[in-house]
């Protein structure tokens, strides 16, 4: 009996502490009453430099041209980094490249062109990776809807703007170390975060998701809008999809992004270019088809200058087919132009188309009929 009261005593009397303890508790402390305090603030007066190229772009109004990148190879990376692009698209969702792989390539060459990649989607992980690695540029793909464009931005900027990790890492320590200003304290008007809208449940949301703060463009994605949409380029449903993408980042006072095939198309201020080997093959080919055009002012037979660049342009996306997309706009363009070259140089050009078709069965059918389209019959 007395070890029951003594054992009642006891809960009471802890049951006390604890209930002590717990309102104690509570009462101390509550994050969202905290007031951000003033560590990496800029002296007063002063505002934040911007020392991204990228963003430096945006600001004046664009064009914003990225060059992608698929190989790991750090001699290649720096010759595209070199070309004059404003930032490099290291492609991180669609490649089996690795993290390290690609540090070593910004570590070689963190510039002139802003580091940059596509990740894979949006976490902590994957951004945390590519900004502590030296990233300026960051491209979300497949973006659905608020709360995933919330979390992208949320893994993008420091806080109390985000919730990004300081843990150091090649781009704070080395790539950006002399920014001025100071990383930290200018990161967060520094970095450019683009997400893509590639779904339909995108596209539905891309007009909250372009308010968000912290987003600075939406990229109406050509090939996956195709995808998940049923329909191509010049599909008026099709085309009903990209304007309300970029509709939705010029209501919202961002950037429209989009490939730089669409350059020509109105609202449109930052773009995705080639891939190192679509420019290695039109460089190729450009640099062979003068030649022979020199060649031929000698009598020795050739394409005109004006045939050149269709050849180039031809062979570079649709040599090996890397987009669809791309491929089709150079076809078209060849076959635009045909009508007004030599019947020497249209032969040129009717060549080559045929020698795409035979490369690529999967999309002769296509090329055919865009060729079609500028009176032009490729067998």
């Amino acid at each position: 009996m007395r070890r029951l009261q003594t054992i009642t005593v006891l809960t009471f009397a802890l049951g006390l502490l604890l209930g002590a303890a717990a309102g104690s508790a509570e009462a101390q402390f509550r994050a969202e009453e905290f007031e951000y305090g003033d560590r990496f603030a800029l002296p007063e007066g002063q505002e934040p430099e911007i020392w991204n190229p990228a963003m430096r772009k945006l600001l004046d109004g664009g064009p914003m041209i990225g060059g992608t990148i698929r190989a790991t190879d750090p001699r290649t990376y720096c010759a595209m980094a070199a070309a004059g692009y404003d930032f490099m698209w290291v492609e991180m969702q669609h490649e089996a490249t690795s993290w390290e792989q690609v540090a070593r390539l910004w570590r070689t060459c963190p510039g002139p062109a802003a580091p940059g990649t596509r990740i894979a989607y949006a976490d902590e992980r994957e951004i945390q990776h590519a900004t502590d690695m030296g990233a300026a540029v960051i491209v979300v793909p497949t973006v659905d809807s608020v709360a995933e464009a919330q979390a992208a931005v949320d893994w993008t900027y420091f806080p109390p703007m985000g919730r990004r990790s300081s843990g150091g890492g090649q781009g704070p320590g080395e790539i950006w170390n002399n920014v001025p200003g100071g990383y930290r304290q200018t990161w967060n008007d520094n970095v450019v975060l683009i997400l893509m809208i590639e779904t339909l449940e995108g596209v539905e949301a891309a007009r909250e998701i372009a308010k968000i703060p912290g987003v600075d463009g939406l990229f109406a994605a050509s090939g996956d809008l195709g995808n998940f949409s049923g329909f191509g380029e010049g599909d008026a449903e099709y085309e009903a999809l990209i304007t309300e993408v970029a509709t939705a980042a010029k209501e919202a006072g961002i950037h429209a992004c989009a490939p730089l095939r669409w350059a020509d198309r109105p609202d449109f201020t930052c773009f995705q270019a080639g891939t190192e080997a679509a420019n290695i093959r039109r460089g190729a080919q450009a640099e062979i088809q003068q030649a022979e055009a020199r060649f031929n002012n000698t009598g020795g037979g050739g394409a005109s200058s004006n045939a050149a660049a269709l050849l180039a342009n031809l062979t570079a996306e649709c040599g090996s087919i890397t987009y669809e997309a791309d491929c089709y706009a150079a076809v078209e363009s060849a076959a635009a132009a045909a009508g007004s070259l030599s019947d020497a140089d249209r032969g040129l050009i009717v060549g080559r188309l045929g020698e795409i078709v035979a490369a690529n069965p999967n999309q002769a059918a296509r090329i055919r009929e865009i060729a079609a389209g500028g009176g032009i019959e490729v067998q």
